[in-house]
């Protein structure tokens, strides 16, 4: 059985001071009521020393009215886009003082709901929220902002909170254009989401694309996957295994690019002489795959960061009118893909 943990009256017993002295000490504060001369707070800071003596994190907060602890949910630990907008976040909330309580839901309703109610029940500060099925836990993040929990929202405004957003419409379209201009007919589409709200933009630019330029949408070169890499690898087979294959793969995401790729190599596919590729997000990984990933760069610290601002901002400011930021992905170019073939 572990030692038992100090407690403030301890240290005040070995220093032979009042558990309200130590108080003071640890606190910074008298609030001007009490003077603590230096000889007895040397005295307290020997005594927490050698009982090695932390305070409660906990009860200090509730004293505080703070935890300085922002909460962030995100949907799917295996992806390293969430990883880089935790990254952004952890960086702007380090900043002011913040520390981060992390819960991942697996891509799943029911954990997705557990989580939002776990952390609501937390003495978090505020909350970041990557929602896969924010219809579904609209009421238990509404209950939340009700009870004032500053909520900012990432990738969707479907409450009434600050929210921060991926722009990639337009920049599917100029992907969809880009693989237009290289003799590309056969488009197919691997999109693999955890739930029909994720990807809705990637999936209208695609059709709107393919209408424009007078191609209807072939169903038979869509692939309604998974999110694994393993689900992108299967996709990848089904879609080349057609006796009309497509030309040019658009992928929901970067890590599904990464079994789509292998598939095309295993089926004796050159890319992008037999097959272009494309895929959304520039994970650190896109740049250095073979070939190098053409992809729509998504900023996804720059995401992460511009919600830590959003929070923190809240916390100070409670009667801000609601913000809304866009943050405008990029279309990187890189040897994945080309000229259709023939």
């Amino acid at each position: 059985m572990s030692a038992k943990r100090p407690t403030l009256a301890d240290v005040a017993r070995l220093a032979g001071v009042s558990t309200a002295t130590v108080s003071y000490v640890v606190n910074g504060q008298t609030h001007g009521k009490v003077i603590i001369s230096e000889e007895t707070r040397q005295r307290v800071m020997e005594g927490i020393k050698g009982l090695d003596y932390k305070p409660d994190a906990r009860a200090k907060s509730l004293r505080a009215g703070s935890s300085q602890l922002i909460g962030i949910l995100i949907p799917d630990m295996h992806n390293p886009h969430y990883w880089e907008i935790v990254e952004g976040v952890e960086e702007k909330a380090h900043q002011a003082g913040y520390e981060l309580l992390l819960s991942c839901t697996s891509l799943a309703l029911h954990r997705e709901q557990q989580a939002i109610d776990a952390l609501s029940r937390r003495r978090i500060d505020a909350l970041i929220a990557l929602p896969s099925f924010p219809e579904q836990s609209r009421e238990l993040l509404q209950a939340m902002a009700a009870r004032n929990y500053p909520i900012v929202m990432v990738g969707n405004d479907f409450i009434a909170t600050d929210t921060v957003v991926t722009g990639y419409e337009a920049q599917t379209r100029a992907l969809m254009a880009h693989l237009l201009g290289l003799g590309h007919l056969r488009i197919g589409f691997v999109f693999g989401v955890g739930s029909p709200a994720l990807g809705v933009n990637r999936w209208h630019a695609y059709v709107s694309s393919l209408a424009e330029a007078g191609l209807p949408v072939d169903e038979t070169l869509v692939d309604r996957c998974g999110v694994t890499i393993e689900d992108g690898y299967q996709a990848a087979r089904r879609l080349l295994a057609q006796p009309q294959p497509p030309t040019a793969l658009l992928v929901v995401n970067d890590l599904l690019a990464i079994g789509v790729l292998l598939a095309a190599a295993e089926q004796g596919l050159t890319v992008p002489d037999d097959l272009s590729v494309a895929g959304f997000d520039d994970i650190n990984l896109a740049a250095y795959l073979n070939p190098p990933l053409t992809t729509v760069r998504a900023h996804a610290k720059e995401i992460g960061r511009e919600a830590a601002r959003l929070a923190i901002t809240r916390l100070g400011a409670r009667t801000l009118p609601v913000q809304h930021v866009v943050v405008q992905p990029q279309l990187v170019l890189r040897a994945s893909t080309g000229p259709a073939p023939g």
